[in-house]
Parts: C-alpha cells; structure tokens; sequence
C-alpha cells in the first residue's frame, strides 16, 4: 500500500507540473502560484493563509515576500489590530491570477482530451474518491479545554443544529447538564476534530469512577460528513474511555439524528431501557468496551474470559 501510495504521488506531481520551477509556463513554483489563488479576489488574512495550506510561518513569509516583489501581493496590517495581516492582489496579480486559472483549465482539459468517454468518467470518479480519502486523513482529533475557542465553537454548532433538526427546537437549559468542568480533567475530556486549522467535529466524554462513562456532545460539521470523522472521533472516545478505566460507555439521542443512531448501531452499540430522564432523547444506547476487545481478539479471549471467572464480583462492576 505505501509502495502504491509513493508511486501514485510521483505520477501526480510529475503530470501536474509541480516538479518544474516554472508552474504553467510561468515565472514562479507551484507554491507561489497557489498562494496567489487562495489569496482570491478578496484577499486573505495571512494566519487564515498559514493554516489552510498548512505552511510554517517562515516559508509562508519568504513566498508572500517573493509575490511582493514582483508586484502580485501586498501586505498591509489591520488598523486596529497590527498582528492581524492582510495579503491582497494588486491589479497586476488579479490579472495573474486570472492567467493561472485559464491555464489550469487548459492543464485539466489536456489530461482529460487523450482519454475516451469511459475514461475520463474513471478519471474524474476517481480523483474525487481520492480528494475525499486525502481530506480525511488530513483531519486531526486532539484533546481541547471545553472553553477553547474551538471548543466553544463546536458546541454552538452542535446546539444550532439541534435547535434546527428537533422537532420543537432545543434549548440547552431544557437538557442534562454537561459544563465545561464534567468535561475537562479529571472529571472528563473534550476531543475536537481540527481540518487545516479550523474546528470540524467534537465529542466529550464525563467520567464516574466505577459508573459507566458517559458519551456526550458529539458533533461533526456539514463540510465533512462522509468523510468518517464520526467514527473516528467516536472511536477514540471509546479509547481514551478503557485508557481511564471504564469498560462500558453509555449515551443518549433523539431520532432526528437518524444518521448518528445508524453510526452508534454500526459500532455495536446496543439500545437499552432509559438510564436517566433526558428530556430530549428518544434511543439510549450502550456498549461494553471489553466484550468488543475480546471479540477482537479470539486467541486471548478465551484466557481472559478464564481469568474473569476468578475475579471477585466487586471488582467486574463496569
């Protein structure tokens, strides 16, 4: 698979030109040129720039200077706030950009003209199959205090999208509590989602000593749905709730989210009787983290399976 991966990656960068110094017959690298196009006709702040291609301020620096000096880009600073910086085109990097993008039509269409009807129907079937794969793996999930400016921002997300998709609406007043302190250290933990920088998904989780976990706020933003953040985000809460100690998670829902009750029974999450009140939720679920293991793995389950049989009551309690 890696051998594959290498392979593909030299064919694409040789086709697209990004070996030669010269981009589209122009007098600048690849770099450069993208830069010019993400700096768009309206311009760009350079942190928002720095992290939606993911360059170190350094080299982010070096190209905005270069495009500077031939006269594309200048960089002014914001009046009420100078660490805020602004890239915008000149008239003569608007005309440029204009040119690049006639350009990578015309590279887009040469790769297209060779090929037959079916072909370029695989083509363009494949390299969106493969835009979707490289975005999700480009997402990242790390733990975030619940007071996080990308914290803070999921979950106002989370909670518009509720208000819009249940039926009556939803008011987070109305609902059990989960506040910043159930979902930080050591009473929990918030996981969010990050994509070039910017917040795309959450979930918490609130500990109970020998009670089960609870699994809560678990969002995922529009943009990247189908792209498995879900059940990546789902599925290191599982992980980081056996890494404190619990063995069996719980959580509640309401129909509407149709497609996340699809995701927690895809999981092997099972439906139970209501385990708290809810106003909100329609399904609770649970799921036994150690059963899931040593299903995983046939030739230890059996040994531990044996050794439980040891163990005194007490110390089975989830």
């Amino acid at each position: 698979m890696v051998d594959t991966i290498r392979r593909f990656n030299r064919t694409v960068t040789q086709r697209i030109g990004a070996l030669n110094g010269r981009y589209l017959a122009r007098d600048r690298p690849l770099a450069e040129s993208r830069l010019l196009w993400e700096i768009g006709t309206s311009g760009c702040d350079v942190r928002t720039l720095r992290t939606r291609l993911d360059f170190d301020s350094g080299y982010l620096s070096r190209l905005l200077r270069a495009l500077e000096a031939s006269g594309l880009v200048a960089v002014d600073a914001n009046d009420r706030d100078r660490r805020i910086r602004t890239a915008r085109l000149t008239r003569k990097g608007r005309r440029e950009r204009a040119v690049l993008d006639q350009r990578s039509d015309a590279l887009a269409r040469s790769m297209l003209g060779p090929l037959g009807t079916e072909q370029r129907s695989q083509l363009v079937e494949a390299m969106a199959a493969v835009e979707r794969l490289l975005t999700a793996s480009m997402v990242e999930i790390r733990v975030a205090d619940p007071d996080h400016a990308d914290a803070t921002y999921c979950l106002r997300e989370y909670f518009s999208e509720l208000d819009r998709r249940f039926n009556g609406g939803f008011d987070p007043e109305g609902s059990l509590p989960a506040d910043a302190d159930d979902m930080r250290d050591p009473a929990g933990m918030f996981l969010v989602a990050m994509l070039h920088g910017e917040p795309v998904g959450c979930g918490a989780l609130k500990f109970h000593g020998n009670a089960p976990t609870e699994l809560k706020r678990m969002w995922v933003s529009p943009s990247v749905r189908g792209l498995g953040v879900g059940r990546r985000l789902l599925e290191e809460l599982e992980k980081r709730t056996v890494e404190h100690g619990s063995h069996l998670v719980r959580l509640e829902t309401n129909r509407a989210l149709s497609e996340a009750v699809a995701m927690y029974r895809s999981r092997g999450y099972r439906e139970v009787q209501a385990f708290n009140d809810e106003h909100y939720a329609d399904h609770w679920f649970e799921k036994d983290l150690r059963r899931e293991a040593l299903e995983r793995e046939p030739a230890r389950a059996g040994t531990e399976r044996a050794s439980l049989r040891y163990l005194p009551p007490r110390s089975l309690s989830p």
